[in-house]
């Protein structure tokens, strides 16, 4: 497996619990398709440099776990077909995780 980190930008008009199910719901298909998830971040609301979607503020969370090269192209569906989520960004960390055998 190897090591990514997940950003997402959501939109500043979720409530608090909204958010908390899109991330849960993420998070699940993280799990469900054989990932390990290490940490979850909340940074928080953000000024944005430009206006994304007319909005000059987003929340920020950012995801990292262990998956297979696989798991990307279905998180990524859902993470598109997700109401509330103006941009993400998915980068690998690491091609393989520390005491695993290559």
């Amino acid at each position: 497996m190897r090591k990514f980190e997940t950003l997402l930008l959501l939109s500043p008009e979720l409530s608090a619990e909204t958010r908390e199910t899109l991330v849960a719901a993420l998070t699940g298909v993280i799990e469900r398709e054989g990932g390990v998830l290490a940490e979850v971040d909340n940074w928080g609301m953000r000024d944005l440099a430009y206006p994304v979607r007319k909005q000059m503020r987003g929340f920020y969370v950012r995801l990292e776990y262990q998956a297979p090269p696989a798991l990307i192209v279905e998180l990524e569906r859902n993470i598109r077909i997700s109401d509330g989520v103006f941009k993400f960004i998915t980068v690998k960390l690491a091609d393989t995780v520390a005491g695993e055998e290559a």
